[in-house]
């Protein structure tokens, strides 16, 4: 690819040095902004903001822009850029090595649960809510829960359970 010079004297024939008229101003709204940015997309939202100056003034019917309104529409191109990096999902590996808070480094896949260990901490909420109720009420629900039908004794018991129990009353056990 050969670049050309436009002008002779010109070092930098892309230089922005090189625009004028209301481009110029819409380079200089877009640099005062570009700094709201990281600096790896600043060139990007740079374009981005002389671009959409360009198509508002092209929908505006041609007429000049004020100072307000470039630094409106340019405020309106960086706020769009921090709403998508927002909901743009960020995607980790799990072969990314981490400290794991002795000093060590560690990959992150190390740190995923495995299928067949115990949940210690689901265990022990468990049987805290299960010590909260009636030790017969936890025998009949047991027996409702491995398919065991109730005799009359026990559904009377849990019937009655249920009466004195209201926000429980539709329970299923």
């Amino acid at each position: 690819m050969t670049v050309t010079l436009a002008c002779p004297e010109d070092k930098d024939p892309l230089s922005y040095d090189r625009l004028d008229g209301e481009w110029r101003r819409w380079y200089e709204t877009a640099h005062r902004f570009e700094r709201k940015v990281p600096a790896q997309d600043r060139g990007d939202i740079r374009h981005n903001i002389i671009l959409e100056l360009a198509f508002a003034r092209a929908r505006d019917g041609d007429k000049p822009f004020s100072e307000a309104m470039m630094c409106r529409v340019a405020s309106f191109v960086v706020a769009d850029y921090w709403r998508k990096a927002k909901r743009k999902p960020t995607i980790l590996s799990l072969d990314t090595e981490i400290d794991n808070g002795d000093g060590d480094i560690t990959e992150l896949i190390e740190f995923l649960a495995d299928d067949n260990a115990i949940d210690i901490v689901a265990r022990l909420d468990a049987r805290r809510f299960l010590q909260s109720f009636p030790k017969r009420i936890v025998q009949i629900a047991y027996k409702r829960y491995s398919g065991r039908p109730l005799d009359g004794k026990e559904q009377d018991c849990l019937d009655h359970w249920r009466k004195k129990n209201d926000q429980l009353k539709f329970a299923v056990f």
